[in-house]
C-alpha cells in the first residue's frame, strides 16, 4: 500500500493529465472554424502556405477516445491504492488484479498443469530417475533457476560453494543426504581459533593442515602443531583429518579446498573462521515442493555419477 503522499501524487499526475487533455481539446476547438476555407493562417514556409482549417473531426474524436480509454483502463485495472473491477484467481480466491497477482496466477496455473508429471517423477527412486532424460532436463532447469547463482550453471561451484560434480561431499552424497540438504538446508560453522592458538599457533597449525594433504609445508612447525590439532580440531575433522559428514567438517587430507588451500587462505580460515549456509528450499518453493526437491536431488546426484 502506498502512503498518503504518494497516493496523492499519483492522483494529481494521473487525473490532472486526463482533465488537462480534455480542457486543451475544448479550448483549441472553440477557436477553430467550423467549415473548411481557402484562407490561410498567414504562415509561409518556403512557399508552402498553411490553410486555416479546423482539425479533422476523426482526429478530435481520436483524442477524446484516448481519454475515455484512460478512464476505463483505470476502472478496470485500478491505480494507486484503488483496486479496479478486474480480478484474478490466486490461492483459490478471486483477488484484485495487479501485475504481481497476475504473475502468481500464471505460476500457479502452470504448477497445477505440471503437477501430474512431478508426481510421476517423485514416485520413481532417485537411483532410477537419473536415467530418465526428461526428468533430468526438468531437474537441470530447476537447478539453473534456483541453484546456479551459487554453484554455477555447470554445478562446479566457486570459492565457498561446493563443486557438485565430484565425489567429495561435506554432508554425504547419497540420495537421502542430498534430499536432506536441499529440503532442510545446512548451516556450516568453522570457529575462529586466533584467540586460542595465537599468531604463532595459527602459523604452525597452517603448516600442519597443509601437511595432511601432502602440500609443501614446514615439518618442524607442523610437528609443533600436531598436539594442538588433537586437542582442538580432532573432534570435528577426526584424528587423521578425514572430516566428519555428520558435522559437515571437510576432509583435510585430499586436494579439494572450499576456501582455498594456500598458506594465506588456511591462515585466514584459522584466524577468522568460516560460515557457510545452504538455504532451505522447503520454504522457498510454494507448490509441488517435495516433488521438486526429489527431481533436483536426482539431478544433483546424477552429476557425480557421470564417470
Amino acid at each position: 500500500m502506498l502512503d498518503s503522499f504518494w497516493q496523492g501524487w499519483i492522483l494529481v499526475i494521473t487525473l490532472g493529465s486526463i482533465i488537462g487533455c480534455g480542457v486543451l481539446i475544448q479550448y483549441t476547438s472553440r477557436g477553430q472554424r467550423k467549415e473548411e476555407t481557402d484562407e490561410t493562417t498567414g504562415h509561409d514556409y518556403d512557399g508552402i502556405e498553411e490553410l486555416d482549417n479546423p482539425l479533422p473531426r476523426w482526429w478530435v474524436m481520436m483524442f477524446w477516445s484516448t481519454i475515455v480509454f484512460a478512464v476505463a483502463y483505470m476502472g478496470v485495472y485500478g491505480f494507486g491504492n484503488f483496486k479496479g473491477i478486474l480480478t484474478v484467481e490466486v490461492d483459490g480466491e478471486q483477488v484484485a488484479w495487479s501485475s504481481h497477482n497476475q504473475w502468481k496466477n500464471e505460476v500457479q496455473t502452470f504448477e497445477q498443469k505440471i503437477a501430474p508429471l512431478y508426481d510421476e517423477y517423485a514416485a520413481t527412486p532417485i537411483e532410477e530417475l537419473i536415467h530418465n532424460e526428461e526428468a533430468m532436463q526438468t531437474g537441470q532447469r530447476l537447478f539453473k533457476s534456483n541453484c546456479s547463482v551459487c554453484h554455477g550453471t555447470t554445478a562446479k561451484g566457486a570459492r565457498g560453494f561446493p563443486n557438485l560434480t565430484d565425489d567429495d561431499w561435506l554432508y554425504g552424497g547419497t540420495p537421502a543426504n542430498i534430499v536432506q540438504t536441499i529440503a532442510q538446508g545446512r548451516q556450516a560453522v568453522m570457529p575462529p581459533w586466533q584467540a586460542v592458538l595465537g599468531d604463532d599457533g595459527v602459523a604452525d597449525m597452517t603448516q600442519y593442515v597443509r601437511s595432511l594433504s601432502g602440500l609443501e609445508h614446514d615439518a618442524t612447525a607442523a610437528q609443533r602443531a600436531a598436539p594442538k590439532y588433537q586437542q582442538n580440531c580432532m573432534v570435528c575433522h577426526g584424528t587423521e583429518g578425514k572430516g566428519n559428514q555428520l558435522l559437515g567438517a571437510p576432509n583435510l587430507t585430499d586436494d579439494i579446498w572450499l576456501y582455498g588451500g594456500s598458506t594465506k587462505d588456511i591462515t585466514f580460515t584459522l584466524k577468522n573462521g568460516r560460515n557457510g549456509r545452504m538455504p532451505n528450499f522447503s520454504e522457498i518453493w510454494d507448490t509441488n515442493t517435495e516433488q521438486k526437491i526429489h527431481v533436483v536431488s536426482a539431478y544433483v546426484y546424477s552429476l557425480s555419477q557421470q564417470k
